[in-house]
């Protein structure tokens, strides 16, 4: 005797007229299927970057300027400026913002390269201009490729750091993973974490709202969804970035005739010319992403290592790229970090005409 769905209640059921409605609702629900299956397949291509181009390699740009190769392959491209390492009585490497590259190194005066003894490397951030991508890096890589850089370049083992907008947020990185090789750290309108822990809730309020809506957006894009940074950055629906836009709107009142600076780059097309998943996008996964650390809660790298370190955080009070109120208030949690606000400037205060050698001035001999 068959059981329930046997052998004989299959046999009977076969060619039942039930039978035959379930196999005809089966081949009506197929369409919709493939329909779903192939929007699943279009939506998956659409989020998904492609590839970035590698320098030197078929299909990628001409390797133009001198490059270290990484441990791991990974190439970084370089530049160097002021008096000869060997002859240099201070070492200083330039970390670039967002968007930029070796080519947009600190504009300090020959003047005062040579006056105190500076030499001035800057470097191509993976994945921007002539140095390799690298889709697995984190806040901490970064640190170590620029401690790897300065050892294959032989700068000895103490050099000063300067790094600006999306490169100073990557000082803080350099702050805990490589203090032992820092003599001195400027840091320049750094990017902040919205939610690095440590933030009361008020003053991350108070800066999230000073950004405009479409950057709002971005920021919480890359925090909480970075599967879909690529397409939204990439997609016409709704506006963009504002800063990689370079939306007009975003510039203050000192920005504005600074922004032409950039704008008359010469070069501006090599910094993209890998691709903007690796080089911007990136940026914006790691930069606003989900830190297992938070700067706002770091201990004083340098206490009690009987060295006299300075850290010199700068941010102009109009910045509509960075609110200030996170530098602001990291400062006020950090007293071994020397603050400088600057009333009247913006974001782009770096380039203003003098400043880059005050700031150098500044990390270099103590002045205020």
């Amino acid at each position: 005797m068959a059981g329930p769905g046997g052998a004989s209640s299959a046999a009977t059921a076969k060619g039942s007229p039930a039978a035959a409605t379930a196999g005809s609702g089966a081949l009506r629900r197929l369409p919709l299927a493939l329909l779903v299956v192939f929007l699943a397949a279009l939506v998956y291509s659409q989020i998904q970057p492609p590839p970035s181009k590698v320098p030197g390699a078929p299909g990628g740009p001409p390797v133009t300027a001198p490059r270290t190769r990484l441990r791991d392959g990974r190439h970084l491209a370089y530049l160097e400026s002021g008096v000869p390492k060997e002859e240099a009585k201070h070492k200083i490497i330039f970390v670039h913002g967002f968007d930029c590259c070796r080519l947009d190194v600190l504009n300090v005066s020959q003047g005062l390269l040579q006056e105190l003894g500076i030499y001035l490397l800057s470097f191509d951030r993976p994945g921007y201009a002539e140095s390799d991508a690298h889709p697995a890096r984190t806040e901490k890589s970064i640190a170590l490729d620029i401690e790897e850089l300065a050892d294959n370049l032989q700068l000895g083992h103490k050099f000063h750091l300067i790094g600006f907008s999306m490169g100073g947020e990557i000082m803080w990185s350099c702050l805990k993973y490589i203090p032992h090789r820092l003599a001195g750290v400027a840091i320049l309108a750094p990017v902040g974490n919205y939610w690095w822990s440590g933030f009361p809730p008020e003053v991350v309020e108070e800066a999230w709202h000073v950004q405009f809506p479409q950057d709002q957006r971005a920021v919480w894009v890359s925090h909480h969804l970075p599967w879909l940074t690529h397409w939204w950055n990439t997609q016409s629906l709704f506006p963009g970035s504002s800063v990689k836009s370079k939306n007009p709107i975003i510039l203050s009142k000192e920005d504005t005739p600074l922004s032409q600076k950039f704008i008359d780059r010469t070069y501006k097309d090599q910094v993209r010319q890998l691709g903007e998943h690796d080089s911007l996008h990136r940026d914006m996964m790691v930069g606003f992403g989900k830190w297992g650390w938070s700067p706002v809660e770091m201990e004083n790298p340098f206490a009690g290592a009987g060295e006299d370190v300075k850290v010199h955080l700068w941010h102009g009070a109009e910045d509509l790229y960075v609110p200030v109120q996170l530098s602001r208030y990291i400062s006020k949690r950090l007293p071994w970090v020397i603050y400088h606000e600057l009333p009247t400037a913006g974001h782009l205060f770096p380039v203003a005409a003098g400043m880059p050698d005050v700031i150098v001035r500044s990390l270099l001999l103590a002045d205020d």
